[in-house]
C-alpha cells in the first residue's frame, strides 16, 4: 500500500523554520520532494542539504512572499526541476498581535501582504500547473484565530478568516480539475509567531500562554501527512486543531 506522499513534490513557503521546516522534514521522510521557499536563504539552504544528505530530494529558493514574482519563480522552478508540482502549502505567516488603539498600521498592513496575499500569490503560481495536470493538492494554514477573535487579534484574525474565506471559494472553482484543497487552522503550536509581537504587553502575555500549553511544530506537520495521504477521491478540506490544554 502506498502513502499516497513518496514521489510527490511538495513546495513549501515559509520553510525555514516551525511549521514549514517541521513539515519539510516529515514529508521528506515519507518521500516527498520538498521544495523550500523562505526569506532566511541559509536556513533553507541548510535543511535542504540536510535532507538530501539523508537521501531525500530538497531544493531551497530564496523567497519572500509578499512579492509575487518570487513566489512565481519558486513554483516555477519546481516545476522546471522536477517536472511537476503536486502540494503547496501555503504556510508563510506573520503574528504581530496588538490592541487597534496601538495604531499599529505598518504592522496591519505587514499582515495582510504576508497572510492573505501571500496565500493568494501561492495560488496564484501553483494553479495553472496544476488545471493543465488535472491533479493538485493545495493547503493553506489558517489559524484558530480564523474562528475566533480575541482583543488583541483582530487583524491577524482577520487575515486568517480571510484565508479561510479563500480556501472554501478556491475548493468549489477547482472540482472541474481534480485539485484537492485543504485548510489547516492550528492552535498553539511552538513556532517562531510570538516573537514577531512587538506591543511589549501582548507578546509578554503570548509567550507566557505558548511557554505554558503550546505543542510541538511536528503535531502540524502529521496533519499535513492525514490530509495529502488519503486517496485521490477524499479531500480533506478542513482541520483544525489544538493542544489539549488549550480552551480557546
Amino acid at each position: 500500500m502506498t502513502n499516497n506522499i513518496e514521489g510527490k513534490v511538495v513546495v513549501i513557503t515559509g520553510a525555514s523554520s516551525g511549521l514549514g521546516e517541521a513539515a519539510a522534514r516529515l514529508l521528506s521522510e515519507q518521500g516527498a520532494t520538498v521544495v523550500l521557499g523562505a526569506r532566511r536563504a541559509d536556513r533553507i539552504q541548510a535543511l535542504a542539504e540536510e535532507l538530501n544528505a539523508k537521501g531525500g530530494k530538497a531544493l531551497a529558493q530564496a523567497t519572500d512572499v509578499i512579492d509575487r514574482d518570487q513566489v512565481k519563480a519558486l513554483v516555477d522552478s519546481a516545476v522546471r526541476t522536477y517536472g511537476r508540482i503536486d502540494t503547496i502549502i501555503n504556510n508563510a505567516g506573520l503574528m504581530p498581535q496588538s490592541l487597534l488603539e496601538a495604531l499599529k498600521i505598518d504592522e496591519w498592513d505587514r499582515m495582510i501582504d504576508v497572510n492573505i496575499k501571500g496565500v493568494l500569490y501561492g495560488i496564484a503560481a501553483a494553479l495553472p500547473y496544476m488545471k493543465e495536470q488535472k491533479s493538485g493538492h493545495i493547503i493553506n494554514v489558517s489559524s484558530v484565530a480564523g474562528h475566533k477573535v480575541r482583543p488583541g487579534s483582530s487583524v491577524y484574525a482577520a487575515t486568517k478568516h480571510a484565508v479561510r474565506a479563500l480556501s472554501e471559494g478556491l475548493r468549489q472553482e477547482v472540482k472541474p480539475y481534480n485539485i484537492r484543497t485543504t485548510i489547516i487552522s492550528p492552535g498553539a503550536v511552538a513556532t517562531e509567531l510570538p516573537s514577531t509581537i512587538t506591543d511589549t504587553e501582548t507578546a509578554d502575555r503570548i509567550q507566557k500562554f505558548y511557554n505554558e500549553v503550546a505543542i510541538p511544530a511536528d503535531a502540524f506537520a502529521r496533519t499535513v501527512i492525514f490530509a495529502m495521504s488519503q486517496p485521490e477521491d477524499v479531500d480533506i478540506n478542513e482541520i483544525l486543531f489544538r493542544p489539549t490544554r488549550q480552551e480557546l
